[in-house]
């Protein structure tokens, strides 16, 4: 079975267009990566875990931060590690000046007795949607097209 992730995808609307929050992982293997690298705030299920509440407490444990708000289910997606991203949408705000991550202990240099400890997201910030499209991970990019899709169809005249 592939592992399963949960996360959610947060924006604000700017001047009628979505702002999409991606962060960056931490640790010296993504210290210099950047197109490509960001994502939304996720994590693994824990088993049996709910997994929108697995996804509001990995956006809590990855940014420091609780998010409120109607989450919108968005389609899962599989990402080339085969990995599955369950996530969901919410408009909403967080302080990108004061994301606090969990950390882990890492073995580093590789295949050495030494470890470091890094945090799980050293950053995190507003993209527009073009941007977000370059920097986060593209198996995440149907997400903020399932977004789009929705946004789309809630701007509709009833």
């Amino acid at each position: 079975m592939p592992q399963q992730s949960a996360g959610i995808l947060l924006y604000k609307m700017l001047n009628n267009e979505p702002m999409i929050f991606l962060v960056h992982p931490g640790g010296p293997f993504w210290k210099n990566k950047d197109k490509g690298a960001w994502s939304i705030p996720k994590g693994e299920l824990d088993p049996d875990e709910d997994t929108l509440m697995a996804a509001q407490r990995e956006f809590e444990e990855e940014t420091g931060q609780k998010i409120h708000g109607e989450f919108t289910p968005l389609p899962p997606v599989k990402q080339r590690s085969g990995k599955i991203v369950n996530a969901w949408a919410v408009e909403g705000d967080v302080d990108v000046n004061n994301i606090v991550s969990n950390t882990f202990a890492l073995p580093w240099p590789p295949k050495s007795s030494k470890t470091i400890i890094i945090p799980e997201v050293d950053k995190g910030d507003f993209f527009t949607v073009d941007d977000a499209r370059v920097y986060i991970n593209p198996g995440q990019i149907p997400l903020i097209d399932a977004l789009l899709e929705i946004l789309a169809g809630n701007n509709q005249p009833d």
